[in-house]
């Protein structure tokens, strides 16, 4: 049962995160979304307590991955508002793509601090909360951590390195009753990359699928630890 557990989404405000907030809200999961903007996370909040009809509440927070302090300040709220955290998902994430000529210093770096060390700080920040509650870490990579493409330097480090990295942490904290999964996904439709959700995106993953994917995750029987999920719209766009 995970009703009544308590849940820290990054990068909470829309897409995956967001559609995952749903569906642990609906399974009665408290969660505080973050957002580096305060009015997106408090209005992704908003629209949360209004459409899930659960005695789970949803809080909004601005804090930035790319900060260790914003990401401890974050904990730290969530365990003053609701008094544990169980679950983290690191989702918050951004893509800059570009041949090697042309990638930027600062592209590099965003993605990089945004993807990777973002991850990093989010369970850093946590762990010791995570340990405390036998919770959950569920990073959300990409199948673009496992298979790399032209163009795609930066986002594919950040990937395969969030893949790695998650893996790792797997193995140190399991020790202490804490489970670790990542979930790399497809093709999702969401506003990644400047892409605006619509009817088009009907043969790509949706975020109530990925939340879903998530409620599994933590409903599985404790003794099975699914900690690397590949997944993958199960047919390719039309060509008519």
């Amino acid at each position: 049962m995970i009703q009544n557990k308590v849940a820290l989404i990054t990068g909470g405000s829309k897409g995956i995160g967001y559609g995952v907030a749903q569906a642990l809200m609906q399974k009665g999961v408290y969660v505080a979304v973050t957002s580096r903007s305060e009015g997106a996370a408090k209005d992704a909040a908003k629209k949360l307590n209004e459409s899930v009809s659960t005695e789970a509440k949803a809080i909004g927070i601005a804090a930035d991955v790319r900060d260790f302090e914003s990401q401890e300040r974050a904990v730290a709220a969530v365990l003053s508002q609701f008094g544990q955290l169980d679950i983290i998902i690191a989702n918050a994430g951004l893509g800059r793509f570009g041949s090697i000529e042309n990638l930027s210093l600062e592209d590099w770096h965003d993605v990089i601090d945004t993807n990777l060390t973002g991850v990093f700080y989010s369970i850093k920040a946590g762990v010791s909360a995570l340990k405390a509650s036998k919770g959950y870490f569920i990073s959300i990579s990409s199948l673009a951590g496992t298979n790399f493409f032209a163009g795609g330097a930066a986002y594919n480090a950040s990937k395969f390195g969030v893949t790695g990295f998650t893996q790792a942490i797997m193995l140190d904290l399991r020790q202490h009753g804490v489970k670790v999964s990542t979930i790399m996904p497809g093709s999702v439709s969401t506003h990644f990359n400047g892409n605006e959700p619509n009817e088009k995106d009907a043969w790509k993953i949706q975020i109530e699928d990925i939340g879903k994917l998530v409620v599994d995750l933590l409903e599985m029987h404790p003794r099975t630890l699914p900690s690397k999920i590949e997944v993958r719209p199960t047919m390719p766009p039309s060509k008519k």
